[in-house]
């Protein structure tokens, strides 16, 4: 399983696989065009959590946790997810400056650790 993350504003490439947009929000000034992924609004972590987490490097932990916990909730939003892994890479597409402490990243690691099962 080949999951990759990658900044809004970095070039797609064809090793990309299949692209998601894992934001709420859509980056400013990418085009769809430019962007060349699908939007999954709903993977993306809540609006409140989102907020609170505010890219704070301290608060990644209990971001990883919270986020996992509605991800766990809500099984259904990861379904295109899924899927697309079954068929190949994937990369998670997301507009933060951080390239570490980003939902992208946690997402990612949510998805290693918790396999489809079969």
């Amino acid at each position: 399983m080949k999951i990759s993350c990658k900044r809004a504003y970095e070039a797609a490439s064809a090793d990309d696989g299949q692209r998601f947009l894992v934001d709420r929000l859509w980056p400013r000034g990418v085009s769809r065009e430019k962007l060349q992924a699908t939007w999954l609004k709903d993977v993306a972590p809540s609006t409140a959590l989102r907020q609170w987490f505010d890219h704070q490097p301290e608060r990644w932990e209990a971001f990883e946790h919270r986020y996992a916990a509605e991800l766990a909730g809500s099984p259904q939003h990861l379904k295109p997810l899924r899927d697309a892994l079954d068929a190949g890479p994937v990369t998670l597409v997301y507009g933060a400056r951080d390239t570490r402490y980003n939902q992208a990243v946690a997402l990612r690691d949510y998805l290693l650790a918790h396999p489809r099962h079969s």
